[in-house]
């Protein structure tokens, strides 16, 4: 059986990383009035790190990955929720986070929430892209007051 905090928990935390995120964000916005290129990149980043935290969330679960696939039976064994299969093993990546879990079935499954790769991704690349734009019209601009 899925716990609750399983279920909303992701979600949830990412909203509320983004909710903290907000007040800092706002203050610099109306004080410091950056460009629009520097206010993407921290947004991406900040996307990138609310979808890190939420998948790995589940991977407070990196430090124990069994206790997320599967109920551990009284004989010590971890079973999937609802079916007869046993837990053979166990794939952790911290990045992107993934946890895979490979059944006595043959079938595997990912317990991370879909949208927290892309997520991450879309996050990543909008920093990388804004910071460079940042860059290249400094370097624009010194080049021309020279």
């Amino acid at each position: 059986m899925v716990s609750s905090f399983a279920l909303f928990g992701p979600p949830a935390i990412t909203l509320v990383l983004f909710a903290i995120g907000t007040v800092p964000y706002a203050l610099w916005v109306a004080w410091r009035k950056p460009s629009r290129p520097a206010r993407w990149a921290v947004i991406g980043i900040a996307a990138a790190i609310a979808a890190y935290g939420a998948a790995t969330v589940y991977g407070l679960a990196f430090t124990n990955p069994l206790d997320v696939c599967g109920d551990k039976t009284g004989d010590g064994v971890y079973m999937d929720a609802g079916r007869d299969y046993s837990l053979t093993s166990v794939r952790v990546d911290s990045f992107p986070p993934s946890i895979t879990c490979h059944w006595s079935s043959g079938y595997s499954t990912e317990e991370v929430w879909f949208w927290a790769p892309p997520l991450l991704y879309v996050g990543l690349a909008c920093s990388i892209v804004c910071s460079t734009l940042l860059l290249i019209n400094r370097y624009k601009c010194r080049k021309a007051s020279s």
